[in-house]
């Protein structure tokens, strides 16, 4: 049950109201914007919430138990500060989001309502759609380790142990010339062999993408030409001449490990763990029993 102060309950029981929706959002870069449904521009918590045109929520439900809350919110991006790039380029993922209930006449009367994080946004055209999880979301991801075939460290953190600044595994390069958001061809790589930054990270060291890292998809070399891939858009504008650095690539599997990294002995798969063809093995009459 919600706790209103004491000016915030006085308003409600009067039984004519002044309130509106406010919406906090904290980005994964840490850049804090509100928004608001009202007409005019609300501010408090040090935080302009903007008037923003079209912004509508779903109804708030809360449920007993563990099962994760979710309401959606939808917008139509006319505010500077929401852009398609951004979007598109993750700023937004995951961002933390606190929805409160104001009085706009006196914003110091005020409830928080829901708080969680962004999970799926979708676009079409000028408008957007964002789904808001309840806290409970975190209870469903995987914690700890995973009995699997594959490894589960990350490249170069302290449980592989591979030295990342190593020249070997590290290269400097520019744009050539940019075909979508994802795709360009590069130059300052012509040493390093087709595929060697597959599952690499790619971080943009100028221009409107600086700062951003982004995995790479696919890293190709063929007819003098050395192309990248990413897996998600990079922020626009992408320009020639526009710097970058990359990390080699694993794909986690052991014979990368042994053959690429020389660090088997830091895999931290389990490439001999039995699969279900094992369970499925139907033992004959008078065969040895595994």
């Amino acid at each position: 049950m919600k706790q209103l102060s004491n000016g915030l309950a006085a308003h409600v029981a009067s039984g004519a109201t002044t309130l509106c929706w406010c919406w906090l959002l904290i980005r994964r870069d840490g850049a804090r914007q509100g928004f608001t449904d009202h007409d005019r521009d609300i501010e408090f918590n040090d935080t302009m919430f903007e008037a923003a045109a079209g912004m509508t929520a779903s109804e708030i439900r809360d449920t007993v138990g563990l099962s994760v809350d979710n309401l959606e919110v939808t917008s139509a991006m006319t505010s500077e500060r929401l852009s398609e790039a951004d979007l598109a380029a993750g700023l937004y993922d995951n961002a933390s989001v606190e929805i409160y209930r104001v009085n706009w006449v006196a914003p110091e009367q005020r409830v928080l309502m829901r708080s969680g994080n962004l999970g799926e946004v979708k676009r079409s055209g000028s408008a957007f759609a964002a789904e808001v999880r309840g806290l409970a979301h975190a209870l469903g991801e995987t914690k700890g380790r995973l009995f699997q075939y594959a490894c589960d460290a990350d490249l170069g953190d302290q449980r592989c142990t591979i030295n990342l600044d190593n020249p070997l595994l590290r290269g400097e390069g520019a744009l050539v010339e940019v075909t979508s958001p994802r795709r360009f061809t590069v130059s300052g790589l012509d040493a390093f062999e087709s595929g060697w930054f597959t599952h690499g990270l790619l971080s943009f060291t100028s221009g409107a993408a600086e700062g951003q890292a982004v995995e790479i998809k696919k890293h190709t070399k063929a007819g003098g030409l050395v192309s990248i891939e990413l897996w998600s858009r990079a922020r626009l504008p992408l320009e020639p001449d526009q710097t970058f650095t990359v990390t080699a690539g694993c794909d986690k599997r052991v014979g990368t490990c042994r053959t690429k990294f020389a660090n088997v002995v830091n895999f931290r798969g389990f490439p001999h763990m039995p699969g279900n063809d094992l369970l499925t093995v139907v033992s004959r009459p008078g065969s040895a029993s595994r």
